[in-house]
């Protein structure tokens, strides 16, 4: 099991408790206010209605199973296919969603 470290990261006027991959810790502390910021810091400039559609379909699973899912099955189950997730999260769909989410990182992006 991964240790998870006592780190915090600025989000506005909010310290939220981060792991070593800049994931929150605790989920429940994420707000929509915060995604645009997270989203800048790891190079996504704008949320579009397709980020917003990911980004919440994220935070009903890791709600309703844990951890996020995988690429394969977030492009099978999200309403958006793996080559969309590609162009609004560049930088690897699933990781780069899941912190955007406030959510835990993903255990096997693939």
């Amino acid at each position: 099991m991964r240790s998870i470290p006592t780190l915090t990261a600025a989000h506005g006027d909010n310290a939220v408790p981060v792991d070593d991959g800049g994931f929150f810790t605790d989920p429940g502390r994420w707000t929509e206010p915060m995604a645009g910021q997270i989203a800048r810091e790891a190079g996504v400039e704008t949320l579009a209605d397709r980020h917003w559609e990911v980004i919440r379909f994220m935070r009903e699973q890791y709600a309703a199973k844990g951890p996020g899912p995988t690429v394969r099955v977030l492009g099978k189950t999200s309403g958006v296919s793996v080559k969309e997730l590609c162009r609004p999260f560049p930088k690897g769909p699933a990781k780069t969603a899941a912190k955007i989410a406030g959510t835990p990182e993903p255990r096997n992006r693939i």
